[in-house]
């Protein structure tokens, strides 16, 4: 199995000399930050360099491919802080070594939603970047999107659907015969709804509607997937 673009950055940073390292982060969340607010098309390099305070030049010395690779760079960075917080929640609330009980499986299914909705308001940047990622797909390059997706939702979705398939096997859901799209289906009812009623968290809700959007989906969920 080939390496992944995450282990390929990972590699690529341990070769190089720490100061040279702590410039590229310093870059790269400068970046972030202007992404984050011009998104992917319109974030210059000129734009980028004056963002942290270097010349274009060295904005080039440092990452090479230019304004895709510093994208990628960025993108992978966050995604992978976001994917280790979702999976930590998940590890939290649905422990792999003790499945719930059933009449706990509603209240942990809301925790575990809230938990991942949370996420928004401690990873705001991210989520301005994922922002502009659906927005500008057909301008982000394929290897970046490729990147993103390897570096956060899939390996958060395999996790979540290997927690469904336990879940069933504790004969607490029935997946009919699909626990990935199981997986899929509760994401879609509880904290993407939030992230598009919020704009990816740009105008936050109320607590009590996102408790309702929470709650409902959720209890939607259990009709379509529940065992009791």
């Amino acid at each position: 199995m080939g390496e992944t673009n995450e282990t390929r950055m990972t590699r690529a940073q341990r070769e190089v000399s720490p100061r040279k390292l702590e410039k590229q982060i310093a870059i790269a969340s400068a970046s972030c930050t202007l992404f984050g607010r011009e998104g992917y098309a319109r974030a210059s390099v000129d734009a980028l360099a004056a963002e942290a305070g270097i010349s274009t030049r060295t904005l080039y010395n440092h990452f090479p491919g230019g304004k895709a690779q510093l994208f990628q760079t960025v993108v992978t960075w966050t995604s992978s802080d976001v994917r280790d917080a979702q999976l930590a929640r998940l590890k939290a609330v649905l422990d792999p070594e003790r499945p719930p009980h059933p009449d706990d499986l509603e209240r942990d299914l809301v925790s575990l939603a809230r938990g991942f909705v949370g996420l928004m308001d401690d990873y705001p940047n991210h989520f301005a970047l994922v922002r502009h990622i659906h927005a500008e797909a057909d301008h982000v390059p394929p290897e970046v999107l490729k990147a993103w997706h390897e570096a956060g939702p899939e390996p958060v979705g395999r996790a979540l659907t290997e927690a469904m398939t336990r879940l069933a096997e504790a004969g607490l859901l029935d997946p009919h015969g699909d626990p990935a799209l199981t997986a899929g289906h509760f994401m879609a009812l509880t904290s993407h709804t939030i992230v598009q009623s919020t704009h990816y968290g740009v105008l936050p809700l109320p607590k009590e509607e996102t408790d309702r959007l929470i709650n409902g989906g959720v209890a939607a969920f259990l009709r379509a997937y529940g065992t009791r």
